[in-house]
């Protein structure tokens, strides 16, 4: 599993964690629906400044998104 498939699966894991739809996150860090579905899929090579709107709208350290658990 590369980088981005694993911070997509970070993603998830703590959006469903908070009970939040896509579209709920997606509103919460100013960033469209299908990007946030992406990014989840491991699609989107995410810039800085977009992970860390999604950190903030998860309200999680962008470490904890991209920070290897195995």
């Amino acid at each position: 599993m590369d980088i981005t498939e694993q911070f997509g699966k970070k993603v998830r894991h703590f959006r469903k964690l908070r009970n939040l739809s896509q579209d709920q996150l997606a509103e919460l860090s100013e960033l469209h629906r299908t990007y946030i579905g992406s990014v989840e899929r491991g699609e989107r090579n995410i810039t800085l400044l977009n992970a860390s709107k999604i950190a903030k709208a998860l309200s999680v350290s962008l470490a904890e998104l991209v920070t290897d658990d195995d």
